[in-house]
């Protein structure tokens, strides 16, 4: 598996902006599905932009492979814990009561069969009970996004330029472009190319289906969750 953001964590949160959007979507689904919750565990939490918001409400825990990232997330809440692992092949010793993984981030895997893990070694770390929240980019989405015209957004003097690429068997590239103002007329040019891929929604629910009790499937929008959603969230009791 090829590391995300070794170069792009560093303005990850100037460009994703507000998420207190998504993270009362997501703390929802928690107290939808198991409001007794107390514990919350998230995975390739990135800079910690969901757990500070859930930290208000629950013990929370925030799990990651990118060491870039999490210093920036143990920067920002030096009061949570943190662990450096992957996704796929965990173990912390203890059991929670609802697992998230959101931003798409499991889209970052780019074999099915890394779904798969992630999803056997998050019903093993669940409490009885548990609930395990899901979101992804979906096929439509991604392939949407290949036609559009490249996304620019202006940061101080920072400018980012992203244009997902591809689509050819369900991989994405994400190829982003900073030029990062040093002094006067001077920039640096910094390039990355994240790796997404995406898979079918009816492949992830009858996975899913193969090791949760029960799965719910929701689009943040209010429309029938399909392939042509931009997002889709999963709750999966264990």
């Amino acid at each position: 598996m090829v590391m995300a953001y070794e170069k792009f964590y560093r303005f990850y949160d100037l460009v994703m902006g507000d998420r207190s959007e998504a993270a009362r979507y997501t703390q929802s689904l928690i107290e939808g599905h198991n409001p007794n919750a107390n514990t919350v565990l998230e995975i390739a939490c990135g800079t910690g932009g969901i757990l500070g918001f859930l930290a208000d409400r629950y013990e929370v825990t925030g799990l990651d492979r990118s060491r870039q990232m999490l210093a920036l997330a143990r920067a920002k809440l030096p009061h949570i814990r943190f662990y450096c692992r992957d996704m796929t092949s965990f173990e912390l010793g203890r059991r929670y009561d609802a697992v998230v993984c959101v931003f798409d981030s499991i889209n970052h895997l780019l074999d099915f069969a890394h779904w798969k893990k992630v999803f056997h070694r998050v019903a093993r770390q669940l409490n009885d009970g548990g609930v395990f929240v899901l979101d992804i980019n979906t096929l439509g989405k991604l392939r949407r996004l290949v036609e559009d015209p490249p996304w620019v957004k202006q940061i101080d003097r920072d400018l980012v330029i992203i244009k997902v690429m591809g689509g050819q068997y369900g991989r994405f590239d994400w190829d982003v472009k900073i030029f990062e103002h040093r002094n006067r007329a001077n920039y640096r040019l910094i390039t990355e190319t994240i790796e997404e891929a995406a898979f079918p929604l009816n492949r992830i629910h009858e996975s899913l289906r193969a090791t949760f009790k029960t799965v719910k499937v929701f689009d943040p929008s209010g429309a029938r969750p399909s392939d042509l959603s931009e997002r889709v969230y999963f709750a999966c009791r264990i």
